[in-house]
């Protein structure tokens, strides 16, 4: 079960505050042609090397439930007469620390009546879970996995809502005899979960499309039962957000589309996904909501030359200085959307955020569940799974090297994670729920984190080159991403003060690194030492909306001022769509610092409040152990071609940003990484 956003947000806050591509004889051929002996070929990978399937469903169907159901003049199933049971997941699955695991409800359980707090069984996770088993179907022909996507998808058609005011929303929670909870405890928005769009409406709308597409061939009745319930979900997007299609509304600045589900290009990317499916079988309305949609979730993305987010596409309306990693499916569902209409632009934001966003993720340590603006909170199946599946979509219209670095991005799965520990378990279909940041492991495992983890090895079962790649990772040796220092940790002059606001880090939108920042009264400053050669700066001042002056960067070697610049303090204008006044968003200062230390002043020439400075290397790297020796991805920040020293003894690419090979990696000692791109050496 995925949280809302708004209970991410506090929770993230507290805790600041402390088109598939299937390997055929293309694929074969492109590495052939380039020169590259095939990942790993040296010794034998397991699993993948051998052709056993990466994908086991043993524990997702561990987790299903048979849940009777009754009709009433609001919710009914397909066949609910002569089958009046259908299947669900249980939400959460607790370690009995033996191997084994019991399945638990949201919320607390009242021991008189039997009813959890919030439910036994929720829509999000039944959506995704019929659509793990329409894929396996798809991809395999099993009999088992459509029958019980069948049973799944009769489920999630129970919860919608069919008649009245909120025909064609969908109710969150159900309790173990079939019982509804439109209202849980603790409250979650929508409340009623029926009475407005939401994202488990989205899930649905995945859920139903990717269902229809599957069964229109082998069973029409119940392909046109679930046609019927995907347009009916469209009707109620069409009073909602559907009917802004068109409007935009300015926003810190920012021009932004007022007509995303739930203000999310998180939740309209994951409903997009069933559009397409259902556009591909032939559906003319999907194929105008898809259209609709993909249009406002293009507009979240981000120009890579222009600094933070570094080309990723922003989930959400309501902060310009958030990306969330659960939940980032918009490159998948652009680069799927895009091919399909024959959109390049959609496609080139798909790139772009696999291509030069992905490769930072990779040298912060992983997919970090937020960068609020800075990367950090714990790692989950749901995040490693939107970087794997954005970057295998975008190397259908990219290059060779966007599917070297979905191999990375799975290695999280096998090891490539701040524990150090495979998440995943191929013999049991058992993921982790997750790692913290100092390498804590949530053994526990529910259903999302099933769930994402099988959908992701459906991907890899699909494209065995990338799944090759990924088995044969078994740790994460080292990373060298973006460092920080807290304005509150440098040289302050007199004036200067520093604030820890009493509501914590959150300011609404994002997170003050360290839970403070330095108020810079005009005429005063703050100075950082800065050791990195060639290293980007940006600057980190929590803006406000009203014109407060700027603020002065100065870069010093010795006496000596290298270059300067100006950042704004202010003037964000009317927040609009976002949740709070003024942003907290890195600004891009400059780069080329020289190979000794520097001293970085920021002078105020208004009212400033300063949270950090960040360096950004000009070479971002990780460091993989590997089954034959280390793999290493280097990552360019400053646009412009880099030699660098090799981190590990190798060979292999560089790529341009879309994945283009550019050649040999290694030349004359060096390693060559080409500007705004990405190289990948290994043992």
């Amino acid at each position: 079960m995925s949280l809302s956003r708004r209970t991410f947000l506090t929770a993230a806050a507290a805790s600041s505050a402390l088109a598939l591509l299937p390997l055929d004889a293309h694929t074969a051929n492109a590495s052939a042609s380039s020169g590259i002996r095939p990942w790993g070929s040296a010794a034998p990978l397991g699993a993948a090397s051998r052709g056993a399937r990466l994908t086991n469903l043993a524990h997702l169907r561990f987790l299903l439930a048979e849940v009777p159901v009754v009709a009433s003049a609001t919710h009914t199933t397909f066949g609910i007469d002569t089958s009046p049971r259908v299947l669900a997941p249980w939400t959460y699955a607790d370690t009995d620390g033996a191997g084994g695991y019991r399945p638990v409800g949201g919320g607390t359980k009242d021991p008189t009546t039997g009813y959890w707090s919030q439910g036994a069984y929720n829509a999000d996770d039944i959506a995704r879970a019929a659509v793990v088993f329409v894929r396996d179907w798809r991809a395999t022909g099993d009999a088992r996995s459509r029958d019980d996507a069948r049973d799944v998808l009769r489920s999630l058609a129970f919860l919608q809502t069919t008649s009245g005011a909120n025909a064609g929303r969908v109710v969150l929670w159900q309790q173990e005899d079939g019982t509804l909870t439109p209202s849980a405890i603790p409250v979650e928005l929508p409340d009623p979960s029926d009475s407005a769009e939401s994202y488990w409406l989205a899930r649905t709308v995945w859920a139903f499309g990717e269902g229809y597409a599957a069964f229109r061939r082998v069973d029409r009745e119940f392909a046109a039962f679930l046609l019927s319930r995907l347009h009916l979900a469209l009707d109620a997007l069409g009073s909602e957000s559907l009917s802004r299609a068109g409007q935009w509304v300015r926003s810190d600045g920012r021009r932004l589309p007022a007509w995303l589900i739930a203000g999310g290009a998180d939740a309209t990317a994951e409903a997009m996904l069933g559009l397409a499916a259902a556009t591909e079988a032939g559906d003319a309305r999907s194929r105008r909501a898809l259209q609709t949609y993909g249009e406002g979730v293009a507009a979240m993305s981000s120009d890579p030359a222009r600094g933070w987010p570094f080309g990723a596409v922003l989930p959400w309306t309501g902060s310009l200085g958030f990306w969330h990693a659960w939940g980032a499916a918009a490159p998948e569902a652009l680069g799927r959307a895009g091919a399909l209409l024959r959109r390049r632009e959609w496609t080139a934001s798909a790139v772009a955020d696999a291509g030069t966003f992905t490769p930072q993720v990779l040298a912060s340590g992983g997919p970090h569940n937020a960068w609020a603006p800075l990367p950090a909170e714990a790692q989950i199946a749901y995040g490693a799974h939107g970087r794997v599946a954005g970057a295998v979509q975008a190397a259908a219209v990219g290059g060779e090297g966007l599917r070297v670095l979905a191999g990375l991005a799975a290695g999280w799965f096998f090891g490539a994670n701040t524990a150090g520990i495979p998440v995943y378990d191929p013999a049991t279909g058992v993921t982790f729920d997750g790692v913290e940041t100092d390498g804590r492991v949530n053994r526990n495992s529910g259903a999302e984190s099933t769930i994402h983890g099988l959908l992701t090895m459906l991907l890899l079962d699909a494209n065995r080159d990338i799944a090759r790649i990924a088995t044969s990772i078994t740790g994460l040796r080292s990373f060298a991403g973006l460092r920080v220092i807290d304005a509150e940790n440098a040289r302050l002059s007199a004036g200067c003060e520093v604030v820890r606001p009493e509501s914590g880090a959150w300011t609404g939108e994002g997170n003050l690194s360290g839970g403070a920042y330095v108020r810079v009264p005009r005429g005063e400053s703050v100075e950082f030492d800065v050791t990195e050669s060639g290293g980007i700066l940006h600057g980190l001042i929590w803006r406000q909306r009203a014109d407060a002056g700027d603020a002065v960067w100065e870069v010093f070697r010795g006496r000596k001022r290298l270059w300067s610049t100006r950042t704004p303090a202010g003037g964000t204008g009317d927040r609009g769509l976002t949740e709070a006044d003024g942003m907290l968003v890195p600004q891009p200062l400059g780069g080329g610092l020289p190979t000794d230390t520097v001293t970085v002043r920021c002078t105020s020439r208004g009212d400033v409040r300063l949270d950090a400075l960040v360096i950004q290397p000009a070479v971002a790297s990780a460091v993989y152990a590997t089954t034959t020796g280390a793999a290493v991805l280097y990552a360019d920040s400053t646009l412009k071609d880099q030699r660098v020293a090799p981190l590990a003894a190798g060979s292999g690419r560089s790529y341009d940003a879309d994945g283009a090979s550019r050649g040999q990696a290694v030349q004359g000692g060096k390693v060559r990484v080409r500007g705004g791109g990405f190289t990948i050496t290994r043992a």
